[in-house]
């Protein structure tokens, strides 16, 4: 069963929160139309970034075999090579994307498809409660060191136990 991540935009002004309308859904696994053609795959999704990187590191790629000699099977093995890593790693170029544009990520849900995960998703949204802002976490108090000098030679470092010590 496929299993989806939610993500949320940043708030808009006025905002408190983003409005539910507005979370997006990402299917882990593989993605057909990304292994097919990626290009488009990346321009349906608005994905410039990952775009201007593939096409870039493509076309190295492509010179770089150009130049070295490489056999047209071996310039079409590549192509598919880079395909299938386009099409395994689709929706981790999509999270990427999310992250770098401030998206939260809201968890983890599974479906047997986008609408199923959806409704799943929103069901237990439904039922949380109105939470409070959280504090930020307090200062970290760290503790005087126990020992102090250098280590002597019959020191022992891990679980085990004192060198002589009763067992």
């Amino acid at each position: 069963m496929p299993t989806y991540t939610v993500h949320a935009p940043p708030p808009r002004k006025g905002e408190a929160s983003s409005a539910p309308e507005r979370f997006r859904f990402v299917r882990d696994g593989f993605h057909f139309w990304a292994f097919v053609f990626p290009p488009l795959w990346l321009l349906a999704h608005r994905l410039w970034l990952a775009l201007v990187i593939y096409l870039v590191g493509y076309g190295a790629i492509a010179v770089a075999l150009a130049f070295a000699g490489a056999t047209p099977n071996m310039q079409f093995a590549a192509t598919v090579l880079i395909h299938l890593l386009m099409g395994f790693e689709a929706s981790s170029i999509r999270r990427w994307t999310y992250t770098r544009r401030k998206w939260a990520t809201l968890g983890f849900v599974v479906g047997e498809d986008e609408e199923a995960a959806e409704q799943r998703f929103y069901a237990e949204w439904a039922k949380r409660p109105a939470a409070a802002p959280e504090p930020p976490p307090p200062e970290p108090a760290y503790a005087t060191p126990v020992r102090r000098g250098a280590p002597s030679g019959s020191d022992v470092i891990g679980l085990f136990p004192e060198p002589g010590a009763p067992r």
